[in-house]
Formats: C-alpha cells, structure tokens, sequence
C-alpha cells in the first residue's frame, strides 16, 4: 500500500473508532458516483469512491452488483452487466480486519432506445370466438392453446389451419388459466391468481403434476429457451424458472433507455428474444433474454378492426412462432381469427 493511502486509512481508521465502529455502516459511509446521475446506462464507465460522514476516502474497496464483480481501473467501474432494471451496488473494504458493507440502490437502463417495427399478414385462419386466448406455442404443426376466466379455462391442440380441436383438457373452475410453453415432453400452463402451475403430458395431455410459485406475484405468461423457462406475473420482473424443480432461480428486468416497464403478458421465445405482448395494448416487445433490454416494439395496430366487432370482443393476446415457417402467430381474446404475419422495420 502507498503511503499516502496507509495515511488516509490510519486517519480513517481514528475517527472511525472514535466515532463508533460498531454503528450502522451505512450511517457512517456512502458510495459516491461521479456527477451524481439519476440513472446509468449500459456500457457506462464512471468513476466511484467510499467516502466517510467527513468525506475522507477510503481506498481499495471493492465494487459488486448482485454477486459480479465490477471491472475497475482507476477506481473506473465499467457498467457493463447481465441483467438491467433497478440493482444494488456494493462497497467492500476492511477496518482493521473488520470488513464492511456499503449498499446504494441504483438504476441501469438499456444504451439505446428500441426499433420501431411493423407487420404484413401472411394469413388469416379462423379462430373460436369463445376462446379467451392466455397463451398459444408450437410443437411440429400443432397449436397449442391455453384459455382463461373461471369456468371455461382450458388447454388444448389446435390444427390451426381449420381451426379444429384435435384434444383439450379442462380446468378446475376455480383456476383462471394463463400461458402456457412446451419443454420436452411436458406442457407447462400457468393459473392466474391461485399461484399454481400444471404440467401436462405433451401427447395426451393429462395432467401429470402441479407446481407452486416462489417469490413472483401471479401467473401471466411463459416461454422458454430450451432449457430455462421464463415466467411474467405483470411486474417489471421476467422470472428464470428450472425447469426441473420449477423453482425462480433469477429474473430479468424489462428496461428501455428511458424507463423500468412493467406491461409483458404473453410471451414466446425467439433465438435469444423474448417476444411479448403488452398488457392492455395493441403491441409487442422484443426483449433480450439476457439483459432484459427492450430492443424493438411492434405496433400490431389495425390488427383487432380485422375481426369480427362483437360485445365480448377483447385484446390482442397470444403469440406463437412457427419454426419451420419462421413467422409469428397472433390472435386476441375473443378473436374469431388467427393471423400469420411477418415482422419488419417500420419505415
């Protein structure tokens, strides 16, 4: 250590001691970043210290968000993280072998704004009119479809050309059943409120077990990547659930360059994007799996006048990816039609 730091750490080391070693840290110490701003953006480089209540310095702490370590050079913290949203710094450093902690609630938000896209249909199919479409997914050509509301919630397949009921399998009518994703040999569906999930047998459909959920709200939407699941319950939270035990190991934040956003509902799991419905809204995100960052919206505007006008007549909800066709499938609650449309930048 240089003498001038063993100086400031000897001088530190006296008035902390003088002042109470044993008080809360936090009242005695703060983390300080250049220029003070209100929010940070991804990939920015700022410089940060620990100051004492008297501003002195305390040298070599060291810098961590959630568990990773932040690169520093020049007490310069590169903020280039994992997962955006609203995060915790911490400050590490020793007192005369004593180790402290230093908390500061902050807020990381993508670099840049999201790209705007439209969409061309590809095709129409007719869709059943009674349905209150929570979630649609693929396996091979067949539909898969979960409705909800109590008493006519259900999951089933679907030949979406014709719009046939191949199979379906009730719920009880106390659950209000949301999304639904398809792992492997099972079919995951989620429950609203209840705070319950079913799994189902992909082929036959029965019910071969439920699950609980941990620490996320409700039950909304849910996608996967192959070997993670990801669950929306109407926060800013995207929960990361294994698949095996179903437990919420982690999440993302949803988070453009201006703000935390808090509106996915349906999802569908798209080479690395996470493609979801805005609640209430004729819209869809693009958000990346890995950070949460929003990186596009598409406006499905005009999408609901194509349908059948009707009381019961809802939003847009429900979104399917075809892989062997590489389009998307969406539809409404209520919607007597199925659309197959192309995404594309809006001009």
């Amino acid at each position: 250590m240089s003498p001038l730091k063993l100086a400031i750490l000897s001088t530190f080391t006296l008035l902390f001691l003088a002042c109470g070693g044993d008080q809360d840290p936090a009242k005695r110490f703060k983390i300080e970043l250049e220029g003070n701003p209100k929010v940070l953006k991804r990939y920015d480089k700022f410089r940060v210290s620990v100051v004492d209540k008297e501003g002195l310095p305390i040298p070599d702490a060291t810098y961590s968000i959630d568990g990773k370590t932040l690169s520093a050079e020049n007490q310069q913290l590169n903020f280039d993280l994992p997962y955006l949203g609203n995060r915790e710094l911490q400050a590490r450093f020793d007192i005369e072998g004593k180790p402290v902690v230093i908390r500061k609630k902050i807020r990381i938000l993508a670099d840049k704004p999201p790209q705007l896209y439209t969409y061309e249909i590809v095709n129409e199919y007719p869709h059943d009119i009674k349905a209150f479409t929570q979630g649609l997914e693929f396996h091979n050509d067949t539909l898969y479809e979960s409705t909800g509301r109590k008493g006519t919630s259900l999951i089933r397949k679907i030949a979406y050309e014709t719009g046939e009921v191949l199979q379906q399998t009730d719920l009880d009518n106390a659950y209000f059943g949301e999304g639904i994703t398809i792992l492997g040999e099972t079919v995951y569906q989620l429950s609203w409120q209840k705070r319950t999930g079913f799994l189902y047998d992909r082929n036959s459909l029965k019910e071969k077990g439920r699950f609980q959920y941990g620490k996320s709200r409700e039950g909304w939407g849910l996608c996967n990547d192959g070997e993670k699941i990801y669950k929306s319950d109407g926060t800013e939270k995207i929960w990361i659930l294994n698949p095996n035990t179903l437990e919420e190991e982690d999440y993302l934040q949803i988070v453009t360059d201006k703000s935390v956003f808090n509106k996915a509902n349906e999802l569908e799991y798209v080479e690395g994007k996470i493609y979801a419905n805005v609640w209430q809204k004729e819209s869809m995100m693009i958000v990346d799996a890995e950070s949460g960052a929003i990186e596009g919206v598409i406006n499905f505007g005009g999408l609901k006048k194509r349908v059948k006008q009707h009381a019961e007549l809802d939003v847009l909800n429900g979104v399917a990816y075809h892989p062997g066709r590489k389009t998307l499938f969406v539809t409404g609650k209520n919607w007597d039609k199925l659309f197959e449309v192309r995404i594309k930048p809006k001009e």
